[in-house]
């Protein structure tokens, strides 16, 4: 029986810790029902205690495991209706089972809620996995600085979640000539939305002629209403030529500030003569310096301060449906550009890519076979090599454990596992299983030295090369506007685990196997 040294208990403990961090205590693919991606705040689900993360097990006493019970289950409670109204309809009972609490809910439409199935493991994946859009993006004319950069990505990022953008990563980057780029990436994205998110300034102004009465942001608009029927929705939809069009109309409150310049602009006005019950000029509203709409100003606001204007616009489409989808998107874009103000710079994109989670998923799939098929390849021929079974087990062994462990510190520090990384992953594998090799050459040679000083020797060679190769990654860190950055970092955290525990436990496994 091989001596446990430790080394080999370090293996051991690091491997325990690693499977934990994947897949937690208890294990996460143990965990039975859905998880609640995202809920409408003002939704009586909300008010009644159901909150994002949440994990739902049972809905009326039936058993939820998975998105399609769910579906099922709320389908047959509540039917579509393709008018879209609930007037006349009866409020049904609909129970709630979470894991820690009971909600019962009395409602004629569904929840408001975004469920998804509980995630298997700890393990966070990239676009290249998950799917959706990637820009690389920088500002126009201006090379930013650090700092710069920094508070564009936080404006950006408040801009994003403002206009309810989920599952959205903003970082800074830079490349080896030091300019600074802001990389976006979005899961379930297209690129003509994200080319549309970014490529609007969003600089809000609000005229009467000349004049700017109010702009968007904080500054001059104390709120916004969004999500409420009540002062938010879309008024009509009428059909034109060549297609539909639907108008939306939202009420925003001022400032003190900026209702007081509304009124002393409006003081100087005249009554419009063609219709007496507006004055003279309207309130013309831009955005990105291009007139969107033009509101007309009732008399009865002549001079006076008022916190409280309806802001009002539309969305053309083909069909009715395809309308009002737009002019619902138009009205969430004009409510975010009114609450987050404008961005700081004008942005052209670098680089935009596409991301399909089905190729994501079939390369996960053909990965992990080849990665397998690979290391029995190997294995077979270390058997046929050394005609050693004990060898060429401790080497499949150890290469897996460090792939675990690998994944393990991954999930540990909230890295996103991409294609890049997985080569990376790869890249590790492949140089750990080189230098396993040279271990077992060593340990075999004929010359006149113990088993500890060959494996010593070999150890050398290893320590040699690991700092070769961490020299020749650290500038992929930058490289490419940090594109490859993945890449480097997967590898050397790989790299470094073999050199500090799977590689010295091989050692000992070698040791014990040879004396």
């Amino acid at each position: 029986m091989a001596k446990l040294t430790f080394r080999i208990w370090i293996l051991l403990i690091v491997l325990v810790l690693s499977l934990i961090s994947i897949f937690g205590l208890p294990p996460s693919f143990l965990e039975k029902g859905i998880l609640i991606t995202d809920i409408e705040q003002n939704s009586s689900i909300f008010e009644k205690g159901l909150r994002q993360g949440q994990i739902i097990t049972a809905i009326d006493g039936k058993s939820v495991e998975s998105i399609d019970d769910f579906s099922k289950i709320i389908q047959e409670k509540y039917p579509s209706d393709p008018e879209g109204d609930s007037l006349g309809k009866k409020e049904i009972k609909t129970i709630i089972q979470t894991k820690d609490s009971q909600i019962i809910l009395f409602s004629k439409q569904a929840p408001e809620m975004t469920v998804a199935n509980i995630p298997k493991t700890n393990l966070k994946t990239g676009l290249d996995i998950s799917g959706g859009a990637r820009a690389l993006v920088q500002a126009q004319d201006k090379k930013l600085s650090k700092e710069e950069i920094n508070d564009l990505v936080a404006i950006t990022n408040n801009r994003f979640n403002v206009f309810g953008i989920s599952d959205i990563k903003v970082n800074s980057v830079s490349d080896l000539t030091g300019n600074n780029f802001m990389l976006i990436e979005i899961a379930g994205a297209t690129p003509k939305d994200l080319k549309q998110l970014i490529e609007q300034q969003g600089k809000f102004e609000a005229k009467i002629g000349n004049e700017t009465v109010f702009i968007g942001g904080e500054r001059d608009v104390a709120s916004v209403c969004r999500n409420d029927a009540t002062c938010a929705a879309i008024t009509a939809c009428n059909d034109v030529n060549g297609g539909s069009i639907c108008n939306f109309q939202f009420s925003i409150y001022l400032s003190n500030l900026a209702a007081e310049k509304h009124a002393d602009v409006t003081k100087k006005l005249g009554i419009n003569e063609s219709a007496p019950e507006y004055l003279s000029k309207p309130l013309d509203l831009y955005v990105d310096d291009k007139l969107v709409d033009t509101l007309l100003i009732s008399k009865d606001l002549q001079g006076r301060v008022t916190t409280q204007i309806s802001i009002s616009g539309s969305g053309f489409g083909g069909t009715q449906d395809e309308a009002y989808s737009i002019s619902e998107e138009n009205m969430n874009k004009l409510q975010t550009i009114l609450i987050t103000g404008s961005l700081p710079y004008k942005l052209e994109i670098v680089k935009l890519d596409t991301i399909s989670p089905v190729l994501g998923e079939q390369f996960i799939k053909i990965i992990l076979l080849a990665g397998l098929g690979a290391l029995l390849a190997v294995a077979l021929v270390i058997f046929v090599r050394y005609r050693k079974f004990k060898e060429s087990m401790a080497l499949l062994l150890t290469s897996f454990s460090e792939i675990i462990i690998i994944l393990g510190v991954a999930s540990m520090i909230d890295w996103n596992l991409d294609l890049l990384s997985i080569a990376g992953i790869l890249a590790t594998v492949g140089t750990g299983i080189d230098q396993q090799i040279i271990i077992l050459d060593e340990s075999r040679q004929k010359v006149s030295l113990s088993v500890k000083e060959k494996l010593k020797r070999a150890f050398t060679i290893i320590l040699s090369a690991y700092f070769t190769a961490l020299v020749s990654l650290l500038p992929l860190l930058w490289a490419g506007a940090g594109l490859l950055k993945g890449f480097a970092i997967t590898t050397i955290i790989g790299i470094t685990i073999g050199i500090l525990v799977t590689r010295p436990a091989f050692t000992d496994i070698v040791k014990n196997i040879e004396e």
